[in-house]
């Protein structure tokens, strides 16, 4: 991939980098803390099951329309303001969802944070693969180590924070680290422009019509489709089969160490050995993982299986992003990513209500079977559309 020799240097210093990756451990971090609220929620507000899984999957849904919506300004020079503004306005959704105590409050909080995390990503992900050359799949590896890294300890700061101080505590410390890394990173020397022509098309759809781009996206999609599901269900059924709180809260925390760790040896990864090929091993390893899920009936064991599952999400997560850097033009990155975690965002915005009725519905074993086939046939179909370029490698 081409970049301006002037672009690159700015782009892709360490100390960009590092501020980008922080952000973006920011965004994530506030999923982290909603991640585990599903039983405190029904406990001190009487938020049911479902209603839990719409407040998951309405931040999803958002973030879909956003995505898709705002992140093409990112292509026409207005990265830096998407990236930064949207952390800011975040944070606000946050602190709504903290001190909200009834489910409308809460909602309305997580919309306003979808919204704001829709815009500032695609941004996030031009910026780094603008700026990346050869080391696309290191980078971006590291920004999703970032990621996994925000997402892993908002459960540890909930833990730390919940029982002392109250349930608005790790929603009010995780707005005051974002608004303090945004104002140190103002001054930055970020820029922002490829050598291509600027993308002046409102939306990225057509991108979807070059069948390994689409495919690549499917796949992107059954990760988080896992991830809606995975969410909604964590907690729920932790709480259910009586696992010590030390232990789910543990257990996501060491579910993300090989995530984080891994993160930028799978961009490389997939770059070598192909991403279509390593992002399908790893959704194909995640549909045999639920179906393990659906059948334990002790909350250790499930304990167990997850990190294992922890590993092969770690080496073959970052791969669908990945893909999309490489099958989409260097001028479009931002509309291209915008698609790729709208679609993604949708997925799992669909899937955690889903998941979240089913299992109040039907239980443990027909939530996580129907999740696994779900996430089986978005492999099969992006793997069909992605076969002309499915041995494509950098």
């Amino acid at each position: 991939m081409s970049t301006d020799t002037s672009v690159e240097p700015a782009a892709s210093s360490q100390q960009v980098i590092r501020i980008f990756s922080i952000l973006s451990a920011s965004l994530a971090a506030g999923y982290g803390v909603l991640f585990t609220m599903g039983g405190d929620f029904r406990d001190e507000y009487g938020i049911s099951e479902t209603t839990f899984g719409f407040i998951i999957g309405i931040g999803f849904l958002l973030s879909f329309f956003s995505q898709i919506w705002i992140g093409p300004y990112g292509d026409r020079g207005y990265a830096r303001q998407m990236v930064f503004g949207g952390a800011l306005v975040n944070a606000a959704g946050l602190l709504m969802m903290g001190f909200g105590t009834s489910a409308t409050v809460i909602i309305a909080g997580r919309v306003i944070s979808g919204l704001a995390i829709g815009a500032a990503g695609p941004a996030i992900k031009r910026i780094v693969v603008i700026g990346s050359g050869p080391n696309l799949g290191r980078n971006l590896g590291r920004l999703f180590s970032a990621d996994v890294f925000g997402f892993a300890i908002g459960p540890v700061i909930s833990a730390i924070l919940v029982g002392p101080f109250g349930i608005a505590a790790p929603f009010i410390v995780i707005s005051a680290a974002t608004v303090v890394v945004v104002l140190l990173s103002l001054r930055l020397p970020i820029e922002t422009k490829s050598d291509g022509a600027v993308d002046r098309k409102r939306f990225a759809f057509d991108l979807l019509l070059y069948r390994p781009f689409a495919g690549a996206v499917m796949l992107g999609v059954a990760a988080f489709v896992m991830i809606g599901a995975f969410d909604v269900l964590w907690d729920l059924v932790h709480t259910d089969l009586g696992t010590a709180d030390w232990m789910a809260n543990l257990g996501i925390a060491l579910f993300a160490i090989p995530l984080v760790l891994l993160g930028p040896t799978a961009g490389k990864l997939a770059q070598r050995i192909g991403p279509f090929i390593i992002a399908a091993t790893g959704m194909l390893a995640a549909v045999f993982f639920f179906g393990i899920y659906g059948l334990l009936t002790v909350g250790g064991a499930i304990f167990a299986v997850t990190m294992v599952h922890a590993v092969t999400d770690g080496l073959t997560f970052a791969a669908s992003g990945v893909a999309v850097g490489m099958t989409a033009p260097e001028e479009r990155q931002a509309g291209a990513q915008g698609v790729l975690g709208g679609m993604q965002s949708l997925g799992a915005g669909i899937m955690a209500p889903i998941a979240g009725w089913l299992y109040e519905t039907q239980g443990q074993r027909t939530t996580y079977w129907v999740a696994g086939g779900l996430i089986l046939l978005l492999v099969v179909g992006g793997i069909m559309l992605a076969r002309p370029a499915l041995r494509l490698k950098a």
